[in-house]
């Protein structure tokens, strides 16, 4: 058992096999530890996610250690069938890697009776194994930006199908037109730990959809009518690049394959909302660059923070004038407001007295946009309806930027935790992650920042690393080199290393960055495994 850092309050616990990952998993689900937030298990390892006021590092490794890995139930599950259009771009390649022929990988693939180990990655994504697998492959050298959903992949000693369209390493054979997750059935996701899996050739077949789910709440007017102020409503007119629906996301939910999501600046929303006097968690509107523009329908009073955009107000007589930012805004009937490019920052956050009226999806009105989990994105001609504010509301007058927004032109410095996967990686490689300056390149979004320099970071360790647990602000180093810095919208579990994360106190920062700015990497940690002599003396 090994203990390795991933950030100030996340460690990753590394073991011999999946068996003993899942024994772990299951005693500590069983017998909790105070402090531990969250587990994400994984093929060899459990991310654990603790508060460090409750509970140290050195602590939590004690207790863990002192585990019984020797009592894992394993049940037989339910039998699943899928079936599967053998047409994946990949499958000529991983054929090729095995030296076998594409109707042998088929072969196999249909003969093997698969076992869910665990969920990750994304809701509905089941790492699946089989005692009898030769299908081992390697991960692309290059992650695709966007992989179907219902495609059926390979990745080390996994086979695993995609939920949604989302980016992702795996080796592409074959698409099923079965819905692995859906918010319209209970479970939502088709596959649970212990289901057992068996895949049907479908023949080669053409191009295929797969059908929508059904609407998975009821509408809003049968859950939140009766709190609706039926005189006040904003009316969208223009959305700019996106909009979405961001609070602070839904936490406890990522062993499900359920990633937190939420605003990327959450300083910045709490910010909003306090100053227009709502709970400091309530859902803001989170614009990318600027470009919304709405009317106001009826008396209303709405703060915007976060990025440094102007803010234009036009009455209904025709007054142009402009507002800034972080202080109160009172609209009246047929005020128009329109939020410009940002001089600085990249999102902004619009808050509105007594707050939106929608209904939560799976706890939270976060818009996940790899998982297409929550409201969806905010689109031209919506009216979004406002709750009635119910009782006195204090509102706070001294808000300001928590630090100065980032420009395309800006060098800007994180700190990182270096961890859990810097051996990996050249003695050289480490020092060109603290000394090159990091390009924000244009591919980047709320999934990750996709960063780009002249010299990549090159691999000691070129093993293929089974999947674990990733979390917000993890530096992750795909075959090509060039860095992914991970957000609130990633993958929960990823099978390339991580070098490092950012320090969960510069997360906002970075996801005011923009595209075109630089970032230096400074470690405030050096990189050492948590020792047995340490945890355990």
């Amino acid at each position: 058992m090994r203990f390795l850092p991933v950030n100030l309050d996340a460690i990753i616990v590394e073991l011999h096999d999946l068996n003993e990952t899942l024994a772990l998993f299951d005693s500590l689900n069983t017998c909790s530890i105070a402090g531990v937030e969250e587990i994400i298990p994984a093929a060899r390892t459990l991310l654990i996610r603790f508060r460090p006021n409750v509970v140290s590092t050195v602590k939590l490794a004690k207790e863990i250690n002192g585990r019984n890995l020797n009592t894992l139930d394993r049940t037989t599950g339910k039998l699943v069938e899928i079936p599967v259009y053998y047409n994946g771009e990949d499958l000529a390649e991983v054929a090729e890697i095995l030296g076998i022929t594409t109707q042998e990988v088929i072969k196999q693939h249909t003969e093997s009776e698969y076992t869910v180990a665990f969920t990750g990655f994304a809701p509905g994504f089941a790492y699946l194994v089989a005692d009898s697998n030769h299908l081992h492959v390697p991960r692309r050298m290059t992650p695709r930006a966007r992989i179907p959903a219902g495609s059926v992949g390979l990745a080390g000693e996994f086979s695993g199908i995609y939920p949604q369209a989302s980016p992702g390493g795996w080796q592409i054979i074959g698409i099923t037109p079965e819905r692995m997750w859906d918010l319209s059935r209970s479970p939502s996701s088709l596959l649970q730990p212990g289901f057992r899996v068996r895949f049907r050739d479908q023949g080669k077949g053409a191009a295929i959809s797969i059908t929508k789910p059904k609407t998975p709440v009821a509408p809003i007017k049968d859950v939140l009518s009766s709190q609706v102020d039926k005189h006040s409503s904003l009316e969208i007119l223009t959305t700019g690049i996106q909009t979405l629906f961001q609070d602070l996301g839904r936490s406890g939910q990522a062993s499900l394959g359920i990633s937190a999501a939420g605003a990327l600046d959450k300083t910045a929303l709490r910010s909003a909302n306090r100053i227009v006097g709502n709970p400091s968690d309530n859902a803001c509107l989170e614009i990318v660059q600027g470009g919304l523009s709405f009317i106001s329908h009826g008396n209303v009073i709405i703060a915007v923070t976060g990025a440094d955009c102007p803010i234009t107000v036009q009455t209904a007589s025709g007054r142009k004038f402009q507002v800034a930012g972080y202080q109160p805004i009172d609209l009246s009937e047929g005020d128009t407001v329109t939020l410009g490019t940002p001089k600085a920052g990249v999102r902004s956050y619009l808050a509105v007295r007594g707050g939106f009226a929608k209904q939560p999806i799976l706890s939270s009105l976060s818009y996940d946009t790899l998982a297409h989990i929550g409201p969806k994105p905010i689109a031209i001609g919506d009216i979004l309806d406002i709750l009635t504010v119910t009782q006195g509301c204090a509102v706070s007058m001294d808000e300001r930027p928590a630090f100065n927004m980032p420009t395309s032109d800006d060098i800007v410095t994180l700190d990182i935790i270096l961890g859990p996967r810097t051996d990996w990686f050249t003695t050289e490689a480490l020092s060109l992650l603290k000394s090159q300056l990091w390009q924000v390149t244009p591919q980047s979004n709320r999934v990750g920042i996709r960063l780009y320099s002249d010299t990549p970071l090159s691999r000691l360790n070129h093993k293929e690393l089974p999947s674990e647990g990733t979390t917000t602000g993890a530096i992750q180093v795909p075959a090509s080199g060039q860095p992914v810095l991970f957000l609130a919208d990633h993958p929960l579990t990823g099978g390339y290393p991580v070098i490092g994360s950012v320090a969960s106190y510069h997360l906002d920062l970075a996801g005011q960055i923009p595209v075109n700015a630089r970032i230096r990497f400074n470690p405030i940690t050096e990189f050492h495994e948590i020792k047995e002599s340490d945890c355990c003396s």
